[in-house]
């Protein structure tokens, strides 16, 4: 009975994997960054990291599209830049959230991870390029920032055009379960590793007024036995948040418990504590933009 178990799950991965092999990206289509043409952005989203706790960014979505808010660029970190690029695509709140409930996750695992190898990361890329419909990230309908890390020189790099897939596979591409992506000759990991919310980011593409989302867990949460090697994780993100924190108008970090999933169960449930948490704070997003909206009417010395 276990044998078949196995061999049935085996299939179903192989069944699921079935469409993912394209052709390499050409040259023109190779993510890469020019900057923004045009008048500075004025609102700016920033989507962080997380892997499945970036369900979350939907909640916070929905309550922000009540609010009339839309911004004009938005910057994802790893699942934050998956994210960002559907939204950036047209999917809105509630698109996005069907998105999520209906997913299978089986789509993303890949056969070498049944024999502990480290997974490509090309189902990602399918996924993306088969939601926004093979664009590339300039012709999206917002401009977005993906964010990735280097490693030749361990540095953070933000890519605004070409394959929008391509971009997010080497963004979300965690060192601890993927292979780096090679992108024009050079590797790329996850954009976790220098800046889990890329509020920086987001300032150097000329946003002027930043709301940034952090889905990452509380320390205070922590529960009694977890692995050191994730108490050290989660402090290293902690310290990157807090030094990009001061340059965001709005940071919003809801509290969506300790542990990440992927049962659907999981899906809806992250996604409704993010939508709380951020009705709770709209006074105080509504205040923040008052602010910024009565210095834009200031005038010039």
């Amino acid at each position: 009975m276990m044998a078949l178990r196995i061999a049935s799950f085996a299939c179903a991965l192989l069944l699921a994997a079935c469409g993912t092999a394209r052709a390499p990206v050409p040259p023109d289509r190779l993510p890469r960054f020019e900057p923004l043409a045009g008048p500075p952005p004025r609102i700016a989203l920033v989507l962080g990291s997380g892997g499945p706790r970036g369900f979350a960014h939907i909640g916070v979505l929905k309550v922000l599209e009540e609010m009339g808010i839309h911004p004009d660029l938005i910057v994802g970190s790893s699942v934050g830049a998956m994210v960002g690029v559907l939204y950036g695509a047209g999917y809105d709140a509630p698109a996005l959230e069907r998105l999520a409930t209906d997913l299978n996750m089986l789509r993303f695992y890949e056969m070498r991870e049944l024999v502990k190898k480290p997974a490509t990361g090309r189902p990602i890329q399918a996924y993306v390029d088969d939601k926004v419909g093979d664009r590339t990230l300039e012709r999206l309908r917002i401009p977005v920032g993906v964010v990735a890390t280097r490693l030749s020189d361990h540095k953070l790099v933000v890519f605004d055009r070409g394959d929008a897939g391509l971009a997010v596979r080497a963004s979300a591409a965690d060192p601890d379960n993927f292979e780096p992506v090679r992108i024009d000759g050079e590797l790329y990991v996850d954009g976790d590793e220098l800046s889990p919310v890329p509020i920086r980011v987001a300032r150097a593409m000329g946003a002027r007024f930043v709301i940034a989302v952090d889905v990452s867990a509380y320390a205070e949460t922590t529960p009694a036995g977890v692995p050191q090697a994730w108490i050290d994780k989660d402090a290293r993100r902690a310290r990157q948040i807090r030094a990009e924190a001061p340059q965001a108008d709005v940071l919003l970090h809801p509290d969506i418990g300790y542990y990440a999933g992927t049962s659907e169960k999981y899906r809806r449930r992250v996604i409704g504590l993010a939508e709380s948490y951020t009705r709770g704070r709209m006074p105080q997003i509504r205040a923040a933009l008052a602010a910024f909206e009565a210095k834009q009417r200031e005038p010039a010395h």
